[in-house]
Protein backbone atom coordinates (compact mmCIF):
# COMPACT_ATOMS: atom_id res chain seq x y z
CA UNK A 1 0.00 0.00 0.00
CA UNK A 2 1.18 3.27 -1.30
CA UNK A 3 0.14 5.96 1.99
CA UNK A 4 1.07 9.76 0.89
CA UNK A 5 1.28 12.29 3.66
CA UNK A 6 0.12 15.61 3.49
CA UNK A 7 2.75 17.89 4.27
CA UNK A 8 1.96 20.39 7.19
CA UNK A 9 -1.60 19.90 5.67
CA UNK A 10 -2.60 21.43 2.57
CA UNK A 11 0.26 24.03 3.13
CA UNK A 12 -0.23 25.93 -0.91
CA UNK A 13 -3.93 26.37 0.19
CA UNK A 14 -3.86 27.22 4.19
CA UNK A 15 -1.12 28.12 6.34
CA UNK A 16 0.92 25.61 6.93
CA UNK A 17 0.83 23.21 10.41
CA UNK A 18 -2.76 24.90 11.08
CA UNK A 19 -5.92 23.42 11.69
CA UNK A 20 -7.55 25.10 8.67
CA UNK A 21 -4.67 23.31 6.88
CA UNK A 22 -5.15 20.09 7.90
CA UNK A 23 -9.04 20.25 7.50
CA UNK A 24 -8.60 20.74 4.40
CA UNK A 25 -5.98 18.43 3.67
CA UNK A 26 -9.19 16.27 4.18
CA UNK A 27 -11.37 17.47 2.24
CA UNK A 28 -8.89 16.43 -0.47
CA UNK A 29 -9.27 12.79 1.03
CA UNK A 30 -5.78 12.35 2.82
CA UNK A 31 -5.19 9.67 4.73
CA UNK A 32 -2.05 10.56 6.22
CA UNK A 33 -0.75 13.83 7.43
CA UNK A 34 2.46 15.11 8.91
CA UNK A 35 3.28 17.65 11.53
CA UNK A 36 6.19 19.40 13.45
CA UNK A 37 5.97 19.50 17.34
CA UNK A 38 8.12 22.28 19.23
CA UNK A 39 7.78 23.01 22.70
CA UNK A 40 6.70 27.28 24.09
CA UNK A 41 8.40 28.87 27.06
CA UNK A 42 5.87 27.51 29.23
CA UNK A 43 6.08 23.63 28.18
CA UNK A 44 3.36 23.50 25.81
CA UNK A 45 2.95 21.39 22.92
CA UNK A 46 2.63 23.70 19.87
CA UNK A 47 2.27 22.59 15.83
CA UNK A 48 4.99 24.28 13.92
CA UNK A 49 8.05 23.78 11.83
CA UNK A 50 9.86 27.28 11.79
CA UNK A 51 11.98 27.92 15.34
CA UNK A 52 10.70 31.53 14.47
CA UNK A 53 7.52 32.79 13.10
CA UNK A 54 8.89 35.84 10.81
CA UNK A 55 8.37 33.73 7.76
CA UNK A 56 4.92 33.91 8.33
CA UNK A 57 4.41 37.41 10.45
CA UNK A 58 7.48 39.82 9.74
CA UNK A 59 6.35 41.17 12.86
CA UNK A 60 7.06 38.19 15.07
CA UNK A 61 10.38 37.35 15.42
CA UNK A 62 10.93 35.53 18.33
CA UNK A 63 11.58 31.97 19.08
CA UNK A 64 8.74 29.77 19.56
CA UNK A 65 10.91 28.67 23.26
CA UNK A 66 10.93 32.24 24.06
CA UNK A 67 7.17 32.81 24.16
CA UNK A 68 4.25 31.74 25.92
CA UNK A 69 1.25 29.85 24.68
CA UNK A 70 -1.21 33.11 25.66
CA UNK A 71 1.61 35.16 23.44
CA UNK A 72 2.00 32.65 20.80
CA UNK A 73 -1.58 32.65 20.54
CA UNK A 74 -1.61 36.66 19.50
CA UNK A 75 0.21 36.05 16.29
CA UNK A 76 -1.64 35.56 13.17
CA UNK A 77 -0.36 33.34 10.73
CA UNK A 78 -2.17 33.85 7.99
CA UNK A 79 -0.47 36.90 6.05
CA UNK A 80 0.59 34.94 3.71
CA UNK A 81 -2.54 34.31 1.95
CA UNK A 82 -3.77 37.29 2.01
CA UNK A 83 -7.60 37.74 2.48
CA UNK A 84 -8.76 34.32 2.40
CA UNK A 85 -7.81 33.83 5.45
CA UNK A 86 -7.68 35.33 9.11
CA UNK A 87 -6.60 35.49 12.68
CA UNK A 88 -4.96 32.01 12.26
CA UNK A 89 -3.02 30.99 15.14
CA UNK A 90 -0.51 28.40 15.23
CA UNK A 91 -2.59 24.73 17.28
CA UNK A 92 -1.21 23.16 19.84
CA UNK A 93 -0.95 19.33 19.60
CA UNK A 94 -3.96 18.78 21.69
CA UNK A 95 -6.33 21.01 19.38
CA UNK A 96 -4.61 18.83 16.12
CA UNK A 97 -5.49 15.95 18.21
CA UNK A 98 -9.44 16.63 19.15
CA UNK A 99 -10.13 17.43 15.52
CA UNK A 100 -8.53 14.95 13.52
CA UNK A 101 -9.89 11.61 13.12
CA UNK A 102 -8.52 8.67 14.75
CA UNK A 103 -8.57 6.47 11.16
CA UNK A 104 -5.83 9.34 9.79
CA UNK A 105 -2.37 8.30 10.18
CA UNK A 106 -0.38 10.81 11.28
CA UNK A 107 3.65 11.67 11.45
CA UNK A 108 4.43 13.37 14.13
CA UNK A 109 8.14 14.88 14.10
CA UNK A 110 9.71 16.39 16.93
CA UNK A 111 11.86 19.72 15.59
CA UNK A 112 14.79 19.20 17.98
CA UNK A 113 17.08 21.06 15.89
CA UNK A 114 18.14 23.88 16.23
CA UNK A 115 16.78 23.60 19.66
CA UNK A 116 17.27 20.78 21.81
CA UNK A 117 13.90 21.18 24.10
CA UNK A 118 14.23 19.32 27.26
CA UNK A 119 11.72 16.44 28.00
CA UNK A 120 9.80 17.57 24.58
CA UNK A 121 9.48 13.58 24.54
CA UNK A 122 8.14 12.68 27.85
CA UNK A 123 5.46 15.70 26.98
CA UNK A 124 5.04 14.17 23.79
CA UNK A 125 4.69 10.83 25.03
CA UNK A 126 2.01 12.38 27.79
CA UNK A 127 -0.37 14.65 25.28
CA UNK A 128 -0.65 10.93 23.11
CA UNK A 129 -1.97 9.38 26.18
CA UNK A 130 -4.19 11.77 26.99
CA UNK A 131 -6.27 11.34 23.75
CA UNK A 132 -4.98 7.94 23.96
CA UNK A 133 -3.43 8.24 20.29
CA UNK A 134 -0.96 5.38 20.04
CA UNK A 135 -2.14 3.67 16.95
CA UNK A 136 -2.11 5.10 13.43
CA UNK A 137 0.95 6.71 14.28
CA UNK A 138 4.61 7.15 13.59
CA UNK A 139 7.05 9.26 15.50
CA UNK A 140 9.96 11.02 13.56
CA UNK A 141 13.15 13.24 14.15
CA UNK A 142 16.46 14.14 12.31
CA UNK A 143 17.60 13.93 16.08
CA UNK A 144 18.15 10.06 16.73
CA UNK A 145 18.46 10.95 20.64
CA UNK A 146 14.86 12.13 20.61
CA UNK A 147 13.86 8.75 19.24
CA UNK A 148 16.04 7.01 21.81
CA UNK A 149 14.40 8.70 24.14
CA UNK A 150 10.87 8.32 23.26
CA UNK A 151 11.40 4.40 22.89
CA UNK A 152 12.58 4.58 26.62
CA UNK A 153 9.36 5.97 27.82
CA UNK A 154 7.21 3.41 25.22
CA UNK A 155 8.97 1.25 23.73
CA UNK A 156 6.12 -0.39 21.50
CA UNK A 157 6.01 3.32 19.97
CA UNK A 158 7.15 3.05 16.12
CA UNK A 159 9.67 5.76 15.12
CA UNK A 160 10.72 7.08 11.95
CA UNK A 161 14.02 7.72 11.20
CA UNK A 162 15.01 11.24 9.12
CA UNK A 163 18.09 11.87 7.19
CA UNK A 164 18.19 15.27 5.27
CA UNK A 165 21.81 14.11 3.69
CA UNK A 166 23.28 11.16 2.53
CA UNK A 167 25.13 8.28 4.26
CA UNK A 168 26.59 5.04 4.09
CA UNK A 169 24.12 2.72 4.71
CA UNK A 170 21.35 4.17 6.48
CA UNK A 171 19.52 1.05 6.46
CA UNK A 172 22.50 -0.29 8.79
CA UNK A 173 22.66 2.84 11.09
CA UNK A 174 18.69 2.05 11.72
CA UNK A 175 19.66 -1.36 12.35
CA UNK A 176 22.35 -0.87 14.54
CA UNK A 177 20.92 1.91 16.14
CA UNK A 178 18.71 -0.14 18.63
CA UNK A 179 15.93 1.50 18.06
CA UNK A 180 12.36 0.50 16.75
CA UNK A 181 12.20 2.24 13.45
CA UNK A 182 9.84 1.25 11.70
CA UNK A 183 10.26 3.72 8.35
CA UNK A 184 13.61 5.24 6.89
CA UNK A 185 12.56 9.00 5.80
CA UNK A 186 15.45 9.93 3.41
CA UNK A 187 15.72 13.45 1.19
CA UNK A 188 13.77 12.00 -2.04
CA UNK A 189 16.88 13.65 -4.20
CA UNK A 190 19.25 10.27 -3.10
CA UNK A 191 16.10 8.18 -2.45
CA UNK A 192 16.36 5.37 -5.53
CA UNK A 193 15.26 1.95 -6.22
CA UNK A 194 18.92 0.64 -4.70
CA UNK A 195 17.82 2.55 -1.44
CA UNK A 196 14.48 1.29 -0.94
CA UNK A 197 15.11 -2.05 -2.01
CA UNK A 198 17.85 -2.22 0.51
CA UNK A 199 15.49 -0.67 3.47
CA UNK A 200 12.70 -3.43 2.34
CA UNK A 201 15.34 -6.31 2.18
CA UNK A 202 16.54 -5.10 6.29
CA UNK A 203 12.17 -4.55 7.09
CA UNK A 204 11.88 -0.51 6.84
CA UNK A 205 9.08 1.06 4.72
CA UNK A 206 10.60 4.19 3.05
CA UNK A 207 8.60 7.91 2.72
CA UNK A 208 10.90 10.33 1.09
CA UNK A 209 10.49 13.78 1.10
CA UNK A 210 9.16 16.33 -0.12
CA UNK A 211 8.36 14.98 -3.52
CA UNK A 212 5.91 17.79 -5.34
CA UNK A 213 6.06 16.72 -8.76
CA UNK A 214 4.03 13.81 -10.02
CA UNK A 215 6.52 12.48 -12.45
CA UNK A 216 9.12 11.83 -9.50
CA UNK A 217 6.08 10.46 -7.68
CA UNK A 218 5.60 7.99 -10.30
CA UNK A 219 9.15 6.95 -10.79
CA UNK A 220 9.36 6.43 -7.03
CA UNK A 221 5.98 4.44 -6.84
CA UNK A 222 7.72 2.47 -9.90
CA UNK A 223 10.77 1.70 -7.27
CA UNK A 224 8.36 0.64 -4.74
CA UNK A 225 8.53 3.35 -2.76
CA UNK A 226 5.79 3.18 0.43
CA UNK A 227 4.69 6.63 0.20
CA UNK A 228 5.76 10.23 0.37
CA UNK A 229 5.76 13.07 1.65
CA UNK A 230 3.98 16.47 -0.17
CA UNK A 231 2.90 19.46 -0.48
CA UNK A 232 0.72 18.72 -3.65
CA UNK A 233 -3.17 17.54 -3.19
CA UNK A 234 -2.61 15.46 -6.68
CA UNK A 235 0.29 13.74 -4.97
CA UNK A 236 -0.79 13.22 -0.88
CA UNK A 237 -4.69 12.88 -1.75
CA UNK A 238 -4.05 9.55 -3.56
CA UNK A 239 -3.63 6.22 -1.64
CA UNK A 240 -2.81 2.64 -3.82
CA UNK A 241 -3.60 -0.35 -2.21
Amino acid sequence: MTLNFAHRGSLTEAPENTLPAFQQALVHGAKAIELDVQLTKDNYLVVCHDHKLSRFNPSANQRIIDVTLEELKQIDVSAPFGDNFSAVTIPTLDEVLEDCPNDIFLNIEIKNIPVIYNKIEERLIHCLSEHNRFNNIVISSFDHVALKNIQTVVPSVPLGMLFYYRILNPWEYAKQSGLNITSIHPNHVYTDQHFIEQCHANGYQVYPFTVNKKERYHELVSYGVDGVFSNNPEIFSQTKA
